[in-house]
């Protein structure tokens, strides 16, 4: 209620003479000025409204401070649901109400006090004041009773507001604690039409109610009805809990072998058969594990190529096939008991162990490693540079001093053997000034670093001994591990990912030691095929390592972290997942909602970026999101042809929907945040777009462009966990 409206004109109830009451109104005066009281302070002529309120307004402020640590987003939205409150919808209860304060006001108008005038005439002096040049009112010349009713009406109209107000943020602190509030996303529309067919539905006629009576919709809440629903959530989480029970895997004390081999599509048919059995099975795939050929040959007496195989325990039990037959004929689930009863023998097939048949652990020996073992616990503390401590580095002029002693160098070949140091990327400058100098310039080994060792997820533990390998080799076996966990851990569309099983398998351990080797490789001479095949590749691997490491993020601030904190060191620098797809992969251009580009002038990484846009990448890079692509592995012979397919099944499932009769296309948020990178305006990006659906349905979208009432509307991202 808006205090400034208030009326002016204040009735005073005389119970005196003129005189005296004129002298009472003077020494008001001089309070009013010492106690200056805010201009919408106004006091009520009855003590019991004033009280009344008063009580209510404490109520209100003890609830908001109950919400007061929601956040900002709930408490707009239920401020705008008490604000969308009419404070006189309870017409009969207002009217008791002000009668009953008219006959409180009339008997209480004739018992009034110096009190009472006291506090009237402070008031009315601050009207004055501000007012500037405004009369006083004679306090002998109003109607009593007049004023006590426009007063008891304002007092009920306080009164109610605050009290609907009041039943408002129970009712809605109630549903927070129920659970019940934005219950699977249920819009208010939603709620709206499912009551207007269940009302279509039922046709029964309710019987009248009095005018006087209360509905029960009229009653903002009822704490039974929230046990209520208390309750059914119990009921509605133990069938949850039964569900779950039924689809848990047959827990066995035997062993489930499962051979196969990259892109075999009855391999796959065979898993989705084990999974729908509820069998857990371990999974030998012998293009990731080489040396089980033999071995499948030996146990199966066929061919290594002749894939699907299971095994029970040491039984064979065959292809897809024969689990088809043993399933029909009933014979399936008496061996599937003689799993869960009978452990696996000796001679049954072993799961891969950790680090079989891993090119990560083999190769020739770093002759220059083995000189940064023995010289890093020599040199390395803390020290001052340019005003500014640094921890964890050396002076060149040591590392040349330790060069020369254990090398048995001259001063010079030693400045050159650290220079080859720094260029393999063992350390470098503290602030990136130069390569290395022979003085008082500091430098720090890579893995000293704060951010690397902090932000990074790929440094090892301790300096790898083994030489560098080949960007492309490294490339090559990335993208072969890749190709395994999306065929033994994704659905067949690529939509869906079972997060849990490849946080526990073994092909997902050998992926984090093959990121090991990165910190070392070169990235920059790379051809763009190679670059864009290897870059989009470790980009959706890396996606799914920050989801098993930090959780799916919840809300902008939690997905800002994740793709500029989680990073990895490639080259000597460090990429997070936004500094790979804006700077490499978009060539050096500025994410949406950001004002600065990813490297800037002096940047070494820009000399990685690709030269141009590649805006069909957008259809290839997944972060682990609902409304994102489907995940695909991408070789760099086939780039081209691989990110066409990609863009054109995102399009066709979804991204792109025309209304043909309503003249409306609902496209993919995408679109929107890098409309950029497809044409400049809405026209261009849609022509783009429209290249990528069936062509009956392009031309018709082309020919819509030119009408004018042709409306587009973008589609909500769904930010949930692609699991």
């Amino acid at each position: 209620m808006d205090m400034e409206n208030s009326p002016k004109d204040i009735s005073v109830i005389a119970s005196k003479n003129k005189d005296e009451a004129l002298e009472e109104m003077k020494s008001a005066e001089i309070i009013a000025k010492e106690v200056s009281p805010p201009k919408h302070n106004v006091v009520i002529a009855s003590e019991n409204n004033e009280e009344e309120v008063k009580n209510s307004k404490s109520s209100v402020e003890m609830i908001g401070d109950q919400f007061s640590h929601k956040p900002i987003v709930e408490m707009e939205e239920m401020i705008e649901e008490m604000e969308s409150i009419d404070i006189h919808e309870d017409d009969s209860e207002a009217q008791q109400y002000e009668e009953e304060e008219e006959e409180d006001s009339e008997s209480s108008g004739e018992s009034e006090d110096n009190d009472d005038e006291t506090e009237i005439a402070k008031e009315e002096e601050t009207m004055d004041d501000d007012d500037d040049k405004e009369k006083k009112p004679k306090p002998d010349s109003l109607d009593s009773n007049s004023s006590s009713s426009a007063w008891t009406e304002k007092a009920a109209a306080i009164k109610n507001f605050v009290r609907v107000k009041s039943e408002v943020a129970v009712h809605t602190f109630m549903r927070r604690v129920s659970g019940k509030m934005n219950d699977e996303n249920v819009t208010q529309n939603d709620v709206k039409e499912i009551r207007d067919d269940e009302s279509k539905e039922n046709k029964t006629v309710e019987p009248l109610k009095p005018e006087g009576s209360k509905s029960s919709s009229s009653s903002l809440w009822n704490p039974l009805s929230y046990l209520k629903m208390m309750q059914n959530d119990d009921d509605d989480k133990v069938t949850v809990t039964k569900i779950e029970e039924a689809l848990e895997p047959v827990v066995m004390k035997g062993r489930i072998i499962l051979y196969t081999r990259l892109g075999c599509e009855e391999c796959r048919e065979c898993r989705v058969f084990l999974h729908e059995k509820r069998l857990r099975y371990v999974e030998i795939n012998i293009d990731v594990y080489p040396s089980r050929k033999l071995e499948l040959e030996r146990i199966s007496g066929s061919s290594s190529s002749d894939v699907p195989k299971v095994f029970f325990n040491e039984e064979l039990v065959g292809s897809l096939k024969e689990l088809k037959e043993l399933d029909e004929s009933g014979e399936l689930d008496e061996k599937i008991q003689h799993l869960v009863e009978e452990a696996p023998p000796r001679e049954a097939p072993l799961p891969p162990f950790s680090g079989e048949d891993d090119a990560s652990s083999k190769g020739p020996v770093d002759e220059l490693a083995l000189i940064v073992l023995k010289m890093k616990p020599c040199i390395v503390k803390d020290r001052f540079y340019k005003l500014r401590r640094f921890k964890n580095c050396f002076l060149g002029s040591e590392a040349v001093d330790f060069l020369s002693t254990d090398q048995c160098l001259a001063r010079e070949e030693a400045v050159e053997v650290a220079r080859k140091l720094a260029s393999q990327h063992f350390f470098q400058h503290v602030l990136d000034e130069n390569l290395f100098e022979d003085g008082n310039h500091l430098y720090r080994f890579l893995d000293d670093d704060p951010i690397v060792s902090t932000q990074c997820h790929n440094i090892p533990r301790g300096i790898i001994e083994l030489k560098p390998r080949p960007t492309v080799e490294i490339a090559s076996r990335l993208r072969l591990l890749c190709l395994a966990i999306l065929e033994a851990y994704t659905s067949q569309d690529g939509r869906h990912v079972d997060y849990r099983s490849i946080h526990g398998s073994e092909e997902f351990a050998r992926y984090l030691r093959i990121i090991q080797e990165l910190h070392r490789v070169e990235v920059e001479d790379m051809k763009r095929e190679e670059k864009l095949a290897f870059f989009v590749n470790l980009y959706n691997m890396m996606a799914i390592h920050a989801i098993l490491v930090w959780g799916h993020p919840i809300g902008p601030l939690e997905r800002t972290k994740m793709f500029g904190e989680f990073k990895y060191v490639i080259g000597g620098y460090t990429y997070s997942l936004s500094a790979i797809q804006n700077g490499i992969i978009r060539g050096n251009q500025r994410p949406p909602y950001n004002l600065m580009k990813p490297f800037g002038a002096k940047d070494k990484r820009s000399k990685v970026a690709l030269p141009y846009v590649e805006p069909l990448t957008h259809f290839a890079l997944v972060c682990g999101t609902r409304s994102g692509p489907p995940l695909r592995c991408f070789s760099p012979g086939d780039i081209d042809k691989e990110l066409m397919e990609a863009a054109r099944d995102f399009v066709r499932g979804g991204g792109l929907v025309v209304d043909l009769n309503s003249k409306v296309a609902y496209i993919s948020k995408i679109f929107n945040w890098y409309g950029v990178d497809f044409g400049k305006g809405q026209e261009e990006v849609l022509k783009h777009a429209s290249t990528y659906l069936e062509p009956e349905l392009s031309e018709a979208l082309l020919d819509l462009l030119v009408d004018t009432q042709f409306r587009v509307v973008y589609q909500q991202y769904d930010w949930g966990i692609n699991n």
